[in-house]
């Protein structure tokens, strides 16, 4: 959420910000919601100070007296229009409240300026596409791929994208999930189990609500949501709470299963492993001092870099443009391994910088040092990592003559063996 303040004397930030995400907010009707809030708030304050003031006058007064009467009288009538004007500032406040929620984050002044996805700027490269596999295939027409990761039974069982992974293909998913973690650990991450529902105050922390209500699965009676990554948990670890400035920054790691319903998605691009509706990924989050949160935002990017490094996997980092950077982020990269069978880019992480903007839904706050009053922390979040891509571009680039898959060399000790095979 953005700062109210911000909201009142720089409006045209606001609406600057609005237009580079591209996105349909109506910023003159909240900032109407915030004039008739405060209008209404001045009342109400007005009608109090004349209640205290006339309570004072009264104590002054002999009870009985026609003045005394008549105060009393005067105050019955303050004391109606009191409640009826508190009873709309606090609907006029819901109102703003909500509205409020509809405004984007500010992007970072080196966010670049585009609409689409293609706008995005390519900020490193690492590896190179050709030293892959020269047998590569897409991974769901490998001959024998069924016997590892079975999509249509999964169907059968529950729907489509709830795949089955199989004896090799159930193993490796799990050895990369102890790789990962047990790297985010020596990269100096708390490893934590988090619930896997969230309430619906979690969720409209962290920004998934309301803007991604149709992409999250809703249980029914308790109206709990499935996460859809792990970052929604693990933020609301310190709602409401106030840290020492010398806490900062926290740094933890959490492996869960994801839930998205994908809404909307088809075609190419969601064959195979690329896009399922649940899936497993270790989430990386800090929380930070905001004089710091740019470098520890590099930091992050290079810890989820250091992940794809081991597993000898080309990749490239784009810096997301504003049009595709998001509702919540101030900045935003993402990482994209290479998969030499589909010969294409798959993202596996987005690294984050919130700023303010989820600790002020959450109420995630430090004691600064030098002055003792709480103030926001600052909120940044990445994949470290998703593996249903990941193993995609293993099984793609690392494909051999004789069908199996060799594996690299940092998860041997998680896999057990140097080769994976399909039969």
């Amino acid at each position: 959420m953005l700062d109210p303040k911000l909201l009142r004397e720089s409006p045209d930030t606001v609406r600057a910000a609005i237009a580079r995400k591209h996105l349909e907010v109506d910023l003159d009707a909240v900032l109407a919601l915030d004039t008739a809030w405060r209008a209404l708030l001045a009342e109400v304050e007005g009608l109090r100070a004349k209640q205290k003031s006339a309570n004072t006058e009264m104590a002054a007064m002999k009870k009985g007296t026609p003045e005394f009467i008549a105060k009393v009288q005067e105050m019955k009538a303050v004391s109606l229009e009191l409640k009826a004007r508190d009873e709309g500032l606090k609907h006029t406040e819901e109102k703003l409240h909500a509205a409020m929620l509809t405004l984007p984050n500010i992007p970072h002044t080196t966010v670049p300026e585009g609409r689409t996805p293609e706008e995005n700027q390519v900020y490193a490269t690492h590896g190179a596409i050709e030293s892959t596999s020269p047998h590569a295939q897409a991974h769901w027409e490998i001959p024998g791929f069924v016997n590892l990761i079975d999509f249509a039974r999964g169907a059968k069982v529950t729907g489509a994208g709830f795949p089955f992974l199989i004896g090799d293909g159930a193993k490796l998913s799990r050895a990369l999930l102890q790789f990962f973690l047990d790297e985010d650990v020596k990269a100096g991450y708390t490893e934590v189990s988090p619930p896997i529902f969230v309430n619906a105050a979690s969720a409209t922390a962290t920004g998934q609500l309301p803007d991604k209500e149709g992409q999250m699965y809703e249980t029914t009676p308790d109206h709990l949501y499935a996460v859809p990554t792990a970052e929604v948990p693990l933020t609301n670890f310190f709602r409401d709470e106030i840290l020492d400035e010398d806490q900062l920054p926290v740094c933890r790691c959490a492996y869960t299963p994801c839930f998205r319903r994908e809404a909307g998605s088809y075609g190419k691009d969601v064959r195979g492993l690329n896009r399922v509706h649940q899936f497993d990924k270790v989430e990386l989050l800090k929380w930070v001092h905001p004089s710091a949160s740019y470098d520890e935002l590099e930091k992050l990017r290079a810890d989820a870099e250091r992940l794809l490094q081991k597993l000898e996997l080309p990749y490239r980092v784009l810096l997301m443009c504003g049009g595709d950077l998001g509702f919540s982020q101030s900045k935003k990269y993402d990482l994209e391994v290479w998969a030499a069978g589909q010969k294409r880019w798959l993202e596996v992480s987005s690294c984050s910088n919130f700023e303010s903007f989820q600790a002020r839904r959450a109420q995630i706050r430090f004691r600064a040092r030098a002055t003792g009053k709480p103030e926001l922390v600052h909120t940044l979040n990445g994949s470290g990592l998703a593996v249903p891509r990941v193993l995609a571009a293993l099984l793609e680039n690392n494909l051999q003559a004789d069908g199996r898959v060799k594996i690299p060399a940092a998860l041997v000790p998680y896999f057990g063996k140097e080769y994976l095979s399909f039969k």
